[in-house]
């Protein structure tokens, strides 16, 4: 009986398998969070990085943000926008100020990511938030192409300041 006991929870639990481990309780749980590669999928990619301490501490594990500081990812207007020049500014320089979105206040501050991420990186998350339906979001995917544009813009401009809201605002999403 208690061979058949082990034999039941080793199939079903991942109790006795090295590659399970706390909080996942099997396999099929283990690969939708931690996928094994991502390879030319994005947001698959841009998944693993948004749960690492990287984007999941300040936003949330469900993209609902942090009352009061940090915005929520669900449903962002400037997520959704076709050209996503704005988004890529804040993820490579971060963001300080006061902020209004969908009539709630948020005083948080992000930091820049352009030294820890690379282009491919930052293009995976802003893929995956951009088209995951949980955040309630379908845009396109953010080719690294286009983050590279935008790093070698603001290098050439000199800009290595976090965007305030107000700045951004100023900002064509397409520039």
């Amino acid at each position: 009986m208690l061979f058949w006991g082990m034999v039941y929870f080793d199939s079903h639990g991942g109790w006795f398998d090295p590659n399970v481990y706390e909080p996942y309780a099997n396999h099929k749980e283990l690969e939708i969070w931690q996928p094994v590669a991502a390879g030319p999928n994005l947001p698959a990619h841009g998944r693993i990085i948004y749960n690492k301490p990287t984007c999941v501490t300040c936003h949330q594990p469900d993209g609902n943000g942090t009352p009061g500081q940090f915005p929520p990812l669900t449903g962002s207007e400037w997520l959704k926008e076709k050209e996503p020049g704005r988004i890529i500014r804040i993820v490579l320089n971060g963001l300080n100020g006061p902020l209004q979105l969908n009539g709630k206040s948020y005083n948080g501050s992000m930091v820049p990511w352009r030294d820890s991420l690379s282009d491919e990186e930052i293009a995976a998350v802003l893929s995956y938030v951009r088209k995951d339906k949980a955040f309630g979001n379908n845009a396109d995917e953010i080719k690294p192409e286009r983050v590279s544009a935008v790093r070698k813009k603001l290098e050439a401009a000199g800009r290595t300041q976090p965007f305030t809201p107000d700045e951004l605002l100023k900002i064509s999403p397409a520039e």
